[in-house]
């Protein structure tokens, strides 16, 4: 999967530029496989990102501006939405990524699925000392009959 970024290499912006900037040299950081689509000198470009940026994400004006972020065809948002998964430590789910082993990102769903086998090994291990528990209480009231018996011979 190549993550698809449309750029206008032509921007008179400072803030698109920067912010432009600011997404490849993460990406880049990140060593994530992506392509720069330019939408200033490229028509086709500019056009399918326009189509395929969905309606929800449009600015009043129908025009989204660049950066604009995709996984192949899927949207993944502007700078904005980027910027807040960069935040949260949440890239690689921005992208539709997987994180790679030894990421913080894969650090952390290693984490959930150790908390997930330990939480169940606790609950296994609740379980097994109510069947011992319950045994017990069984034993317990087998013994008494059994002594019950025994007494009811003896006065016999």
């Amino acid at each position: 999967m190549v993550i698809k970024v449309f750029l206008a290499s032509s921007s008179g912006s400072t803030a698109i530029k920067k912010k432009q900037q600011d997404v490849v040299a993460f990406l880049e950081a990140l060593k994530v496989d992506y392509a720069q689509l330019d939408i200033a000198c490229n028509e086709e470009n500019r056009m399918w990102m326009r189509q395929n940026v969905p309606e929800e994400k449009k600015p009043s004006n129908g025009i989204p501006l660049p950066p604009q972020i995709f996984n192949e065809e899927s949207y993944c948002g502007d700078y904005e939405t980027f910027f807040d998964a960069k935040e949260d430590n949440a890239v690689y789910s921005f992208l539709g990524l997987a994180p790679p082993p030894g990421s913080k990102g894969h650090a952390e769903e290693d984490e959930e699925q150790e908390e997930e086998d330990l939480q169940s090994e606790e609950e296994e291990e609740l379980r097994q000392l109510e069947n011992e528990e319950e045994a017990d209480v069984e034993e317990e009231g087998q013994e008494e009959e059994y002594l019950e018996e025994t007494q009811e011979e003896e006065t016999e």
